[in-house]
C-alpha cells in the first residue's frame, strides 16, 4: 500500500482509501475506527462490495502515519490485494464513524473462510464465571464462521444466515463497542439470543436441548455409536477412533471399506502421541485453518487411534477441534474421533438438518444439531507438506473461496471443473474466486449439488459469464452443464488446464515446461491421456511427450481393477501370458475371463488406448502382487508409495527411456521397465526395492524431458503429484540439474484445480489474462 510520504499535502487535507482484499469479517472497521479516532482523525470507514473505502481528513503528517499505520498494523486475518489512495481537499467530516454498508458496483470483495476458534474464545466458553461458557458457537472478529454463512455482499449480519438472530442487549453492546473484539462481529451471539444445540433420535425426535445434548452425544460415543454433528458447514460423522468395532460400524453403514478416515483429536498433545510432526505440521494444525493434516502415523499409537481408521496406511489424516462445539465434545471425551464427511460415499455433504434425517438415515444413531443455518456445504479441507512446504490437496474450510489474483484483469467468466475432486470457479476483475470442494459427480445429488454451487457462486459476486469453459471429456456432468446453459463455451483440454491451473497460481505467463500426470484425461486424438509432458505458452499448449500408450481392457473398469492395466501393458508388449506361472499375477483372473479380456485388448474392443501414469501404476501394483482391485481412487498408487523404505533414493531406477517418434511426440517406452519388473517380480525381490525403482525411474524420465525441451521452469501437476515421494524426487532430481522445479501449493494438484486453468484457458482465447 502506498504509504503517501512523497504526496504533497496541504496542511489539512481529506485522505481517501479504497482497499480491495480479505478485509471484510476480519475485524478491519474496527480496527480503522480505533486507528483513526486515537489519531484524532475525522471521517468514516464503510463496507463496500468492492472492499472497504475510507476517508480521513485532518493535519497532513497525520494522515501519512496514518496511511502507514493501516499497512503494518492490519488485523491478523486482513489482507490487502490494492489500495487506492487519493487526496482531496478538506470536507469538514463529523468525527469519525462506521457507517452502513454500501451496496452500488460490482462485487468483488473477498469473502472470507470459515475460521478456528480463537485463544480468547475459546477461553470464555471453557470459564464457568463467562457468560458464554459452554457456549458451542461462540466467536469474534478474529474466529467463527464467514463463508458458510454469507449470503449476499457486503459481509453484514442481515446478508447471513444469522440474520434471524436478534441480538440480546449484552451481545448488542458489545458489537456496538469499538472498544471491544466483537464490535462488528456479524456473527456474535450468546446462550440468551444465539443458536442452540439439540439431540434428535433418528426420527428427528429432540432428546434434549443446549449441554445436556452434548453430554448425551459424547455418552453415545463412548458406547461406540455412530453421531452425526451439524458442524460450521455440513455435518460430520462421528464415531469412537480406538474402537474397531465402532469403526467397522461406521464403515459398514457409510459403504467406505478400506478408504481412510480422518481423525479429530482432543490436543496438541494428542496428536504429537499419534503422528510424529514438524514445527511447521504443528503450526498447520493450531492455525486459523485448522486443516486435516497427513502425517506419518507413530509406531505404537494404537490404543489411540486403532489400525481400522487407516488400513495398511503408515499416514493418518489428523486435525484439531476447530469450533466451540469441537472443544467441548472432545474435551468431555477425552478420546480422538473419526469425523469423516456427512455422507454416504460419492454423495455431497448433508447440510440440513432434515436433510441429514432424509440421506443419514442407515448410517448415525443420533444428530447433534442446531438452529444456525448453513449457506452452502463446506468440508474440511486436506493439506500435506511435501518437500518442506504446505500442498493443499482438498480446498475447503479455512482456504475457500480466498481468489486467486492474476497480473490482468479478466472478463467474466465461469469455469465448471471436471468430474472428480470438482470446484468451479468465476473471475471478477484481477481474481478468480474457487469454490470450496464439491467431490465427484457420479450421482443425481452430487450433480445437484454442483448446479447450487455455480447458481451460489455466480450470485454472490453478481457474475453474468460471457462464455463457460468445461472440461474436453464430452460425458462429464460438468461438460453438459456447460454445453446446456447457453453461454459461449471453451473446451479445455485436460492436461492443459492442470498445467495453467499451475502457472496462474505462480503467476507465470510462460512458456514452462508441465509435467501432467493422473489417471484419467480426454485426449482430443481420441485417446485417454494421463502421463503427458507439455510446452505451455499463451493460450496453446505442445505436446511434447507422452507415456508409451497401451490398451485398457473394459475402460473405465480398468480404474478400479490394477490387474487389467497389467493385462493392457502386456498384451501390448507381446510378453507371453504363461511365460512366468509363478508370478503373483495370472491368478488374479480366472482363465476364461483372461481370454475374453486379451482378445477385446488385442481388437480395441472397448479397450481405449491410454497414456496413463496412474494406470502405469495400477499395472506395477498388479504384476508385482501388491494390489488387483481398488476399492478407493488411487488405492494402488498409494500403497506403491507406502511400500518404499527409508533410503529408496539411493535404489536404482527401472529404465523408461524417451524415443523420438517419427510423427507426433516423443513416448516414454515403459517396455524395458516391465521386463526388469518381471525379472524382479520372478526373482522375489522385495517390494520396497520395485516401488524404488519404478519412482526413481519414472523422476529421471522427467530429468530426461526437462533436458530434451530446454524450458527452465518444470511445473508439476496432476493427481499423480500427491505422492509426496514422487514430488520430492522429481524436485530434487531436477533441481539437482539446474532446473526450477514448481508443485502446486495454495491450488490442489489434483482435479480440485483444473477449473482456475479452465478459467484462465477461455480468458486467453477471448483476449484477457
Amino acid at each position: 500500500m502506498p504509504s503517501g510520504d512523497a504526496v504533497a499535502r496541504p496542511a489539512e487535507a481529506r485522505l481517501s482509501l479504497r482497499i480491495r482484499g480479505a478485509v471484510q469479517g476480519v475485524g478491519f472497521r474496527p480496527f480503522v475506527f480505533r486507528l483513526a479516532t486515537g489519531m484524532g482523525l475525522r471521517g468514516f470507514v464503510t463496507n463496500t462490495p468492492q472492499g472497504v473505502l475510507v476517508e480521513v481528513e485532518g493535519p497532513a503528517e497525520s494522515l501519512a502515519l496514518f496511511s502507514r499505520r493501516l499497512r503494518d498494523e492490519k488485523p491478523p486475518h486482513a489482507s490487502y490485494a490494492a489500495c487506492e489512495e487519493e487526496v482531496l481537499p478538506p470536507a469538514g467530516l463529523p468525527p469519525f464513524e462506521i457507517r452502513k454498508s454500501g451496496a452500488q458496483g460490482a462485487k468483488t470483495a473477498v469473502v472470507l473462510p470459515d475460521l478456528a476458534t480463537c485463544p480468547l474464545c475459546l477461553g470464555e466458553v471453557l470459564d464457568p464465571a463467562d457468560r458464554r461458557f459452554r457456549y458451542p458457537f461462540a466467536n469474534c472478529t478474529n474466529c467463527g464462521p464467514r463463508f458458510s454463512i454469507v449470503l449476499s455482499l457486503p459481509y453484514d449480519r442481515p446478508g447471513t444466515t444469522m440474520r434471524g438472530f436478534e441480538m440480546c442487549e449484552a451481545c448488542r453492546a458489545e458489537y456496538e463497542d469499538p472498544r471491544d473484539r466483537r464490535f462488528h462481529a456479524q456473527p456474535i451471539a450468546c446462550p440468551e439470543c444465539g443458536p442452540q444445540l439439540a439431540l434428535w433420535d433418528g426420527e428427528g425426535s429432540e432428546i434434549s436441548t443446549r449441554h445436556e445434548a452434548l453430554l448425551l452425544a459424547a455418552e453415545a460415543l463412548r458406547k461406540g455409536r455412530v453421531v452425526a454433528l451439524k458442524g460450521i458447514g455440513g455435518f460430520q460423522l462421528l464415531s469412537d477412533a480406538r474402537s474397531p468395532g465402532a469403526v467397522a460400524l461406521l464403515r459398514k453403514r457409510k459403504r467406505r471399506e478400506e478408504k481412510p478416515f480422518a481423525v479429530m483429536l482432543p490436543s496438541l498433545d494428542a496428536a504429537r502421541e499419534a503422528v510424529a510432526l514438524s514445527s511447521l505440521e504443528e503450526r498447520l494444525l493450531t492455525s486459523p485453518e485448522a486443516p486435516i493434516l497427513l502425517a506419518r502415523r507413530r509406531a505404537g499409537a494404537s490404543d489411540a487411534v486403532c489400525p481400522e481408521v487407516a488400513p495398511g496406511n503408515p499416514n493418518l489424516g489428523v486435525f484439531l477441534p476447530y469450533t466451540p462445539l469441537h472443544h467441548l465434545l472432545l474435551r468431555e471425551l477425552g478420546f480422538a474421533l473419526v469425523a469423516t464427511s456427512g455422507n454416504l460415499s460419492d454423495e455431497p455433504l448433508a447440510t440440513d438438518e432434515i436433510e441429514a434425517l432424509r440421506r443419514l438415515g442407515g448410517i448415525a444413531d443420533l444428530y447433534l444439531v442446531h438452529d444456525r443455518p448453513v449457506a452452502r456445504p463446506v468440508d474440511d479441507s486436506v493439506v500435506r507438506v511435501v518437500a518442506g512446504e504446505v500442498t493443499v490437496l482438498r480446498r475447503a474450510r479455512g482456504y475457500a473461496p480466498l481468489p486467486i489474483a492474476l497480473a490482468e484483469p479478466l472478463p467474466p467468466l465461469l469455469a465448471v471443473g471436471g468430474h472428480l475432486k470438482c470446484t468451479v470457479a468465476v473471475s471478477a476483475g484481477t481474481d478468480v474466486f474457487l469454490s470450496q470442494h464439491l467431490g465427484d459427480l457420479g450421482t443425481a445429488e452430487s450433480a445437484a449439488a454442483f448446479t447450487r454451487a455455480i447458481a451460489d457462486l455466480t450470485s454472490l459476486y453478481e457474475v453474468d459469464p460471457e462464455a463457460v469453459a468445461c472440461d474436453a471429456h464430452p460425458d462429464y456432468v460438468s461438460t453438459r452443464w456447460a454445453e446446456a446453459s447457453g453461454k459461449p463455451l471453451v473446451r479445455v483440454q485436460h492436461h492443459h488446464a492442470h498445467v495453467l491451473s499451475a502457472m496462474a497460481e505462480h503467476g507465470l505467463p510462460g512458456p514452462v515446461l508441465g509435467v501432467s500426470w493422473d489417471g484419467t484425461g480426454w485426449g482430443p486424438d481420441g485417446t485417454v491421456w494421463g502421463g503427458e509432458i507439455l510446452r505451455v505458452a499463451g493460450a496453446s499448449y505442445e505436446r511434447l511427450a507422452r507415456l508409451r500408450p497401451f490398451p485398457l481392457p473394459g475402460g473405465e473398469a480398468a480404474v478400479r481393477e490394477p490387474r487389467r492395466s497389467a493385462l493392457g501393458l502386456l498384451v501390448a508388449s507381446g510378453t507371453p501370458l504363461d511365460a512366468s506361472p509363478d508370478l503373483p499375477w495370472p491368478g488374479a483372473f480366472d482363465p476364461r475371463e483372461r481370454e475374453v479380456l486379451v482378445r477385446a485388448a488385442a481388437r480395441g474392443v472397448n479397450a481405449p488406448l491410454t497414456s496413463s501414469l496412474g494406470r502405469l501404476f495400477d499395472a506395477v501394483a498388479s504384476l508385482s502382487g501388491s494390489r488387483q482391485r481398488c476399492r478407493f481412487e488411487g488405492q494402488a498408487a498409494m500403497e506403491l508409495e507406502f511400500a518404499l523404505a527409508e533410503g529408496w533414493e539411493a535404489e536404482g531406477a527401472y529404465p523408461i527411456p524417451l524415443r523420438e517418434m517419427p510423427a507426433g511426440p516423443a513416448e516414454a517406452d515403459w517396455g524395458p521397465l516391465l521386463a526388469a519388473l518381471l525379472a524382479d517380480v520372478a526373482a522375489r525381490v522385495p517390494l520396497a526395492t520395485v516401488s524404488a525403482k519404478l519412482h526413481n525411474g519414472l523422476v529421471e524420465m522427467v530429468v530426461a524431458a526437462a533436458r530434451a525441451a530446454g524450458e527452465r521452469l518444470v511445473l508439476l501437476t496432476g493427481g499423480c503429484f500427491q505422492n509426496r515421494a514422487l514430488s520430492e524426487r522429481a524436485v530434487a532430481r531436477l533441481s539437482e540439474e539446474g532446473f526450477t522445479p514448481l508443485l502446486q501449493r495454495r491450488v490442489p494438484p489434483n482435479d480440485g484445480g483444473i477449473s482456475l486453468g479452465q478459467l484462465v484457458a477461455a480468458a486467453r482465447l477471448r483476449g484477457g489474462a
